[in-house]
């Protein structure tokens, strides 16, 4: 089973790579985003990682901080914040099953 880092890194890169299939809407914070995309999109172990109704919460490693930083700030330039001073990242995914979506929201600390 991948990790919670890979499935997290490939939603990422899906998502800057058909931005056409993604709707993007600033978050309610000012350091957040949040993303919706189709849930007839192929992911990894949706049921793990995009639980039906509920919220996956996960608190990235530094270490995938550091080690994909380029994709992250492409998202991060989508937040209110401008500054590029980020040193956590909170990913909270779902399935709403009912709007047929995948949910994405990256907060940035």
């Amino acid at each position: 089973m991948a990790s919670n880092s890979d499935t997290i890194y490939h939603v990422l890169s899906y998502i800057k790579a058909h931005p056409n299939q993604v709707t993007i809407a600033p978050g309610e914070y000012d350091n957040a985003i949040v993303m919706y995309l189709n849930d007839t999109v192929k992911l990894g172990n949706p049921e793990i990682y995009f639980p039906s109704h509920k919220l996956m919460v996960n608190r990235m490693a530094p270490e995938f901080i550091s080690m994909n930083n380029e994709l992250l700030d492409y998202f991060h330039d989508k937040t209110k914040v401008k500054d590029s001073s980020y040193h956590e990242l909170w990913v909270t995914t779902s399935h709403l099953a009912k709007r047929n979506k995948y949910l994405v929201d990256l907060s940035f600390e």
